[in-house]
């Protein structure tokens, strides 16, 4: 009975190596993809502290976005825009800069900071749409 029993346990460790290694690399595509879209939302937040701090100079957002991390690829796309809002409960309303606000207060100045990476796979995944763009956006009051 034993004898019949010997190796078997080296062919199911072949079988299930390839789903073992799918995981892994599952995982790891993962979690590269996580490290970058922090990298990402960490590059649009100093393009938004470098503007609260400087005011609007779109070429100095951009630099500051493009520079924010050490990784590769990231860019301040589309480009730093300023306009006028009022806030609301979903966030900042565009308005025209000579309207008012509800409560009759004047529209503040506003710098929205974008910031994208193209993310790349590891592996090729027949079947899924990749690579895709990951993105992150940042509004900053600047007066």
């Amino acid at each position: 009975m034993w004898r019949q029993q010997q190796g078997s346990a080296a062919i199911e460790f072949g079988l299930m190596i390839p789903l073992l290694l799918t995981i892994l690399m599952g995982l790891v595509e993962l979690g590269d993809a996580m490290y970058e879209a922090m990298q990402v939302n960490s590059a649009a937040e100093a393009g938004a502290m470098y503007a609260a701090k400087n005011g609007f100079d779109a070429a100095g957002i951009s630099a500051a976005v493009v520079n924010a991390t050490g990784t590769q690829g990231i860019a301040a796309t589309p480009a730093p825009a300023q306009f006028c809002g009022c806030p609301s409960a979903a966030g900042v309303a565009p308005v025209a800069c000579n309207s008012t606000c509800t409560g009759n207060v004047t529209p503040g100045q506003y710098v929205r900071i974008n910031a994208a990476l193209d993310h790349r796979t590891i592996l090729p995944y027949p079947g899924l749409s990749l690579p895709t763009t990951l993105t992150a956006q940042s509004i900053v009051r600047i007066n």
